[in-house]
């Protein structure tokens, strides 16, 4: 019996019967609005399932995502909320765009150059924040809510230089050259979809190399120690200062090699923006969803990619593709809530066992 019940309360189990309720629930806000759920999902699976090309988009959707969720799950397991994952992916993105505009070089250069650019960038950022938490103490979620604005609008600043701004009408940048593409082969293309690339790969290259920090390394050992006990570790004597440092660092560089990606893999120019595109909050849906894991964090990744290309196709049935933002909120809440309602159970258990002491 206490078998089952471990698996009944396991991550995995919680996940599963959070993405089960959260589509009840889109099922009945699609019928408080007169449209059919079996019908709207219907829709939304077989946009996902029906052909190469609509799994290639949703795995094209999901990439940046991976590495967004990566980039918050790390700094979760050393206990830094990461909620600027967004700021770092626009700062990333914006460097490997003015790499591959000005840098003239082969692609074995080009690549290599941008992808470190875009990581520079994303480390810097996080490394600004996790200075301000380490020097005076200032609360990170403060902080990187401002930066996520500050890269914003220095995206924006950057994008309207005459060497960087579209020769064109287009408020955006020139295209990045073709050699910094990271494009499948053109008759690769044809088979799965104009936008299939290398990130995935990337991104599994990713996923490996983070979990060997957190799971086979001493590094790793000492970041988690820090995010389950910051006192206890420094009695330890971990040194919890230079740990959240490396935390914000590598965090930070993940997600703006995901702003590389999407770049280079599928826009190939960045907007001025109107408004945050949010791969950096979606991150934390993911991470959520992986269990801050890093493999349960790539297969989140291609789950919430599906429901993103998936849900782009609603609207031809008349149904609102935000019911995929109510789906991926339920799963987030169920799973959020859950963690209370472990903390209680464990803390009643304690409680029983020291009145029977």
């Amino acid at each position: 019996m206490s078998k089952v019940k471990k698996a009944l309360e396991s991550k995995l189990a919680i996940t599963v019967f959070s993405i089960l309720v959260s589509f009840v629930v889109g099922a009945f806000f699609l019928a408080i609005m007169g449209i059919s759920p079996i019908e709207a999902y219907a829709k939304l699976f077989s946009s996902i399932f029906s052909t190469p090309k609509n799994m290639a988009y949703c795995v094209v959707y999901g990439t940046p995502l991976i590495f967004t969720g990566l980039a918050v799950a790390f700094s979760f397991r050393t206990g830094v909320f990461n909620i600027g994952a967004e700021g770092q992916f626009v700062v990333g993105s914006m460097a490997a765009c003015v790499v591959g505009i000005l840098v003239p070089a082969p692609s074995i250069i080009l690549i290599p150059l941008c992808f470190i650019a875009a990581a520079v960038a994303g480390c810097l950022w996080g490394l600004i924040v996790a200075f301000l938490k380490v020097k005076w103490g200032i609360n990170e979620v403060l902080s990187m809510i401002m930066f996520n604005w500050i890269a914003y609008y220095l995206s924006n600043y950057i994008a309207g230089f005459s060497i960087i701004h579209s020769d064109g009408n287009a408020e955006a940048t020139k295209n990045v050259q073709d050699a910094a593409r990271i494009l499948f082969p053109e008759s690769w293309r044809d088979a799965l979809c104009p936008s299939a690339n290398w990130g995935i790969f990337v991104a599994l290259a990713a996923v490996v190399v983070v979990y060997v920090i957190l799971e086979k390394t001493t590094l790793g050992y000492q970041l988690k120690a820090v995010g389950f006990n910051r006192h206890a570790a420094e009695y330890g004597g971990i040194n919890v200062s230079r740990n959240i440092y490396t935390a914000m660092a590598i965090s930070g560089a993940l997600a703006g090699i995901g702003g590389a990606v999407q770049l280079l893999g599928m826009g190939a120019r960045i907007s001025i923006f109107t408004s945050q595109e949010s791969y950096g909050f979606q991150g934390i849906s993911v991470a959520l969803i992986g269990a801050s894991n890093p493999i349960g964090v790539f297969f989140a990744g291609i789950f919430y990619g599906a429901l993103k290309y998936g849900g782009s196709k609603l609207n031809l049935i008349g149904a609102p593709s935000e019911v995929i933002n109510i789906i991926m909120g339920t799963v987030v809440f169920f799973i959020a809530i859950s963690h209370v309602f472990r903390f209680t159970r464990i803390r009643k258990s304690k409680k029983k066992k020291e009145g029977a002491q």
